[in-house]
């Protein structure tokens, strides 16, 4: 979860930046594009050598999350519908009246998307690198111990916990959706 509390706000300003600005977004398209070109392992390996057992899985947490988060809030900056652009530029309203007014209440729904879809695929490779490094205290450790011992049982077990967690971590992010939704009206 630290991986993703660091990745949505990094994405969302990102995406901002990149979507308001051409040079920001030609900038970030390289590294999105090298991004989803490496296979995942190899990004479980060289973050493991780069930054330890314990902080393998924050870092690809962080790199599922990122660029999904980027990527859906450029597409919502860019889907602003430009008769409102203009209406802004008519009365002079300042680049933050801009952001907070204009273009923030109209990527929410891009945001909401990134997050969903980031926090699915997150699970996924955090629980592939876990299996694959180890770290202390995680459920694809457990879940390799259950491999290595033929446990069949504890397997399915440390799968169903993980699947749960996701659930529950979906279930988190919708219950906050509502709540947002329900102070706003």
């Amino acid at each position: 979860m630290l991986g993703v509390l660091i990745a949505a706000p990094l994405g969302l300003a990102a995406g901002i930046a990149a979507g308001l600005n051409r040079r920001a977004g030609a900038l970030l398209k390289p590294l999105f594009q090298v991004i989803s070109a490496t296979p995942v392992m190899s990004v479980i390996l060289i973050a493991f050598l780069w930054f330890g057992q314990e902080r393998t899985p924050v870092f690809t947490a962080f790199l599922m999350v990122f660029p999904v988060m980027a990527a859906n809030t450029i597409t919502g900056v860019r889907a602003v519908d430009r008769k409102l652009v203009e209406l802004f530029d008519v009365y002079r309203l300042s680049r933050r009246e801009r952001i907070l007014s204009l273009y923030l209440p109209a990527i929410v729904p891009f945001v909401l998307g990134g997050l969903r879809s980031g926090l699915s695929l997150c699970w996924k490779v955090v629980g592939a690198s876990e299996v694959l490094i180890q770290p202390r205290r995680a459920l694809g450790t457990g879940m390799q111990n259950a491999k290595a011992q033929l446990e069949t049982a504890e397997l399915f077990a440390w799968t169903a916990a993980t699947v749960c967690a996701a659930a529950l971590s979906s279930f988190l992010l919708n219950l906050v959706v509502k709540r947002l939704k329900g102070r706003s009206l």
